[in-house]
């Protein structure tokens, strides 16, 4: 029997997904596994019992994946899994920018008791005129599951679509339209682009990459969407490029104290997942991947351990082992089962810096003895008995 605890709401299409196996737990203390949204659980004690971490949703930024990396826990991300749903949303605020919409919203309100309204709009509508996106250069930055998904849909509204992503996956590839350029250097995306959106993860790498360096190079009244974090953009620097022209709109998913009200930013309240399909499309893969790995041990889209799988378990055993990823751990691992006479019948090791994840299929149950030598192994961080 396993328990799961819930820190934010989590659809019931995702929670049914669990079988009589599972029981829902009230006591963070009891759970094997946890489902996260949006919750902050960098200054959280984990609990002994947790082995594992599913996070309905891509960004993983509000947790402590290295403490968990070090205490055996795996922490899953659910990718693309919300890309529908944010892509649209993407396109709404490329709109939005391109076409001043929400200011002849406002004008229609103000004017909402002139009876004369219709002759009138028909004089103010040339204060909302904007320009059209077909024919416009769109540059994206990030050709991840999103990334993808808002190039082909640019193409198909007549945009020029340049991508810049050297890490793009083989999948991103094969779904990517081959009529987007695919560019080898993000100052291309600068240079040329008349609207520019951002959708790479947040790291030190990437945080404050729009910096005003980038902003020298961009063309004049560029279009600017972040709808991947806020930190990637020194967002400062932007409200002066605003104010200087340089910068036609800034769009954002991510209200805060520094672009909320100003003139220039479309702020929008982080709604880019906030769909009934998207929170079901994540809650679902969540749950399928902590299932998968409590009851088989297998690791699909992990965040802090490498990718894993040796399907459901024929044998009598499973024992999987968290360790650093240094030489001879091997070696030590086997040597625990073949002085006590077990025979490994399928094993696989894989690694991801300085982690490495180990998994054996043993042909007899691992005693308690077994397990307290494989623990007692410098350099590993937890063994699992997952059968």
């Amino acid at each position: 029997m396993f328990k799961y605890h819930c820190l934010n709401p989590i659809s019931t299409v995702g929670l049914e997904k669990f079988s009589d196996q599972y029981v829902k737990t009230e006591n963070l203390e009891e759970a094997d596994g946890i489902l996260v949204r949006s919750a902050a659980m960098h200054d959280m004690e984990l609990p002994k019992n947790l082995v594992a971490i599913a996070r309905a949703g891509a960004g993983v930024n509000n947790i402590p994946l290295d403490k968990c990396a070090e205490k055996g826990i795996v922490v899953f991300n659910t990718p693309g899994a919300n890309a529908n749903g944010v892509k649209e949303l993407v396109i709404a605020g490329m709109l939005l920018a391109s076409r001043d919409v929400s200011g002849g919203i406002e004008w229609v309100k103000e004017n909402a008791a002139d009876e004369n309204i219709a002759k009138d709009a028909e004089k103010a509508k040339k204060n909302f005129a904007g320009t059209e996106i077909e024919g416009k250069k769109l540059g994206i930055i990030g050709l991840g599951a999103i990334g993808v998904k808002v190039a082909n849909v640019a193409k198909h509204l007549g945009m020029e679509v340049y991508g810049y992503d050297p890490y793009v996956s083989v999948d991103a590839a094969w779904n990517l339209s081959r009529d987007v350029k695919h560019v080898l250097n993000v100052e291309e995306i600068y240079t040329e682009c008349d609207i520019i959106t951002i959708h790479v993860p947040l790291m030190d790498a990437t945080k404050g990459m729009i910096n005003q360096e980038a902003l020298d190079k961009m063309k004049e009244g560029v279009i600017l969407l972040n709808f991947a974090r806020d930190l990637l953009v020194d967002e400062k620097a932007v409200l002066e490029a605003l104010k200087a022209g340089k910068v036609r709109k800034y769009v954002s998913d991510f209200p805060n104290p520094t672009t909320a009200g100003q003139a220039g930013c479309i702020v929008i309240p982080h709604l880019g997942a906030s769909t009934e399909e998207s929170e079901d499309n994540c809650a679902v893969m969540a749950v399928k991947q902590m299932k998968n790995y409590l009851e088989n041990g297998n690791i699909v889209n992990s965040v802090n351990y490498p990718s894993c799988d040796m399907g459901i378990c024929a044998q009598a055993g499973r024992v999987a082992v968290f360790h650093k990823n240094i030489a001879n751990m091997i070696t030590k691992f086997t040597a625990c089962f073949g002085e006590n006479n077990i025979n490994i019948s399928d094993m696989t090791n894989k690694s991801r810096g300085e982690v490495a994840y180990t998994m054996l299929d043993i042909e007899q149950p691992a005693s308690a003895e077994i397990i307290e030598k494989l623990q007692s192994i410098d350099g590993v961080f937890r063994v699992r008995v997952v059968k």
